[in-house]
């Protein structure tokens, strides 16, 4: 028998969804993917999620969502999808456990990651000064000195937000000059507390319990280079991220970078049925409480889509 509501993901879009399907009595199933919880995960305290004051921390938070669509009747299934058949309903998705689920409506959440350097110490100091989203992190860096690695216009955004809070911003850009627009460009170049660090590669971290400075190497040609340590608070990546969309692109509409394009303000992919919610689908904001939206959002057409047939 065909599942009702299908979930793929479990981070702020993949619960949420999963608690208005719940209570709406569509017994969602959920498979949680490659990182329960989501990208939220990854990160430690949790400041500007509405409803927690003093913050909270991002598992306790992604627990609290997963019980309280335990709560609503959802069932939570641990395997990552791997093959996918939306040419026609019910839709079929196959999971890297050797089963497979049948679905009337499919919710797709499964979220995007954030591109990183390939450092091993971007992994050792992952919470502990290493962070890919200035948004949810740089509260913690007020008055204190940053390095943001990237050169469009995510990473000037990023590196103009920061000196907002921060004493001093490095823009760490491997090439000679900024992708970002004129407009960016003009902003960051005229900020006094931006300094760009052109043609300048981050080789290591270093720091006892906690990032202390960067290992970097100017190169200005191949016989002129100078290594030396950059010292800095935080580190933050700002080269952009990839979706976790390429099961589903023979049948839904993706940009060119891979996004899921989705109806107007709608989830609606143009596949009957077919939602998708969360950074799998949002290349401009890639924040919590969005996501937690759009997983709302899904639900309710999920729910209105059923209940035509």
């Amino acid at each position: 028998m065909a599942i009702s509501c299908l979930i793929l993901g479990s981070g702020p879009a993949g619960y949420t969804a999963a608690i208005y399907a719940g209570r709406a009595g569509l017994n969602p199933v959920v498979y949680e993917g490659l990182q329960p919880g989501g990208q939220l995960t990854i990160t430690t305290e949790i400041e500007n999620f509405p409803g927690f004051p003093e913050g909270i921390d991002a598992n306790e938070l992604m627990d609290g969502m997963r019980k309280q669509a335990e709560r609503f009747g959802a069932e939570i299934r641990t395997a990552t999808a791997v093959k996918a058949d939306l040419s026609k309903a019910p839709y079929k998705v196959w999971f890297d456990d050797g089963t497979e689920a049948e679905c009337q409506t499919l919710i797709i959440a499964t979220g995007a990651k954030a591109k990183y350097l390939g450092l091993d110490d971007e992994v050792k100091y992952q919470g502990m000064g290493v962070s890919a989203c200035a948004t949810c992190d740089g509260f913690f860096y007020r008055k204190k000195t940053v390095a943001v690695v990237g050169g469009g216009d995510t990473a000037c955004e990023e590196a103009t937000y920061l000196a907002s809070l921060a004493q001093k911003v490095y823009l760490i850009v491997r090439k000679p000059f900024l992708r970002a627009s004129k407009a960016m460009q003009e902003r960051v170049m005229q900020n006094p507390k931006i300094e760009v660090l052109f043609e300048t590669n981050t080789v290591g971290l270093y720091g006892e319990g906690g990032v202390e400075g960067a290992h970097v190497v100017y190169r200005k040609g191949e016989a002129d280079e100078k290594a030396y340590d950059l010292p800095i608070d935080g580190f933050f990546l700002a080269i952009g991220h990839k979706p976790s969309s390429d099961l589903f692109k023979e049948w839904v509409k993706t940009d060119e970078l891979g996004y899921i394009q989705t109806e107007g303000d709608s989830p609606r992919t143009g596949i009957p049925g077919v939602y998708a919610a969360g950074d799998v689908a949002d290349p401009h904001y890639r924040q919590a409480i969005c996501a937690a939206a759009s997983g709302c959002k899904a639900a309710m057409e999920a729910e209105k889509y059923l209940q035509s047939l």
